[in-house]
């Protein structure tokens, strides 16, 4: 049995720079983030500004992961497809919940329950990573690629998509050709008061924009192989 990341100390884990102390720092912080808009407590502003924080957290922290962590996962344990597998489709279902999320406004009806759903499964997805992949990762790696990956992982997340883009697969080299460049359509949005919406047109325009410049990042990519 495997020893959950979440039961260790921070030594244990690798030191402070290790990518399992950076990930439960996260998790941490994301935890603490759901509490407290779940207790209601502060004005509608306030609260709108704590569910733009955990939705950012959520999306570039699972984008990291996705990028750098399951991919050494595949090639390290031989269990590794089947675990990110099954984290990768927990992250598809929390896009897809987002951005139904952001279709919506915060009076509606569904706002609450899909809000409530998607906390569910970043709870879920959280024990998994904690219990199952990271003791994984740990069994594989000594303390300096631990800290050596969590330095990769964190320049990943500081400038990765931070909203749901169903244009985006799970996976590299496609999710980082297609993903970094959304990433600053999202971080223009980001700077925005919470609960902004932007026009359709402006939306559409930038991020065709950013894709045109996906597919010729990809295009120069395969001719340099």
């Amino acid at each position: 049995m495997h020893r959950s990341i979440a039961e260790q100390s921070v030594e244990q884990l690798g030191g402070d720079a290790s990518v399992l102390a950076r990930q439960r720092r996260d998790h941490a912080e994301l935890d603490r983030l759901m509490t407290l808009y779940e207790s209601g407590r502060g004005p509608a502003e306030e609260r709108r500004r704590t569910l733009r924080d955990i939705l950012q957290l959520t999306f570039s922290h699972a984008f990291a992961e996705e990028t750098v962590l399951w991919p050494a996962l595949r090639r390290l344990a031989s269990d590794g497809e089947e675990l990110t597998t099954r984290v990768e489709s927990e992250h598809q279902r929390i896009n897809d919940l987002v951005a139904e999320l952001e279709t919506i406004g915060p009076d509606d009806p569904r706002h609450d329950e899909l809000t409530a759903e998607a906390f569910a499964l970043i709870r879920q997805d959280i024990r998994d990573e904690e219990d199952l992949l990271l003791p994984r990762l740990q069994e594989c790696l000594d303390r300096a690629r631990l800290r050596r990956l969590g330095s990769a992982w964190e320049t990943v997340r500081r400038t990765a998509p931070t909203r749901p883009h169903s244009v985006v697969p799970r996976r590299p080299p496609a999710n980082a050709v297609l993903g970094v460049p959304l990433s600053a359509v999202d971080r223009i949005r980001d700077l925005l008061p919470a609960g902004t919406r932007v026009p359709a047109g402006t939306t559409l325009a930038v991020t065709a924009a950013c894709l045109g410049a996906g597919w010729l990042i990809a295009n120069r990519l395969r001719r340099g192989r």
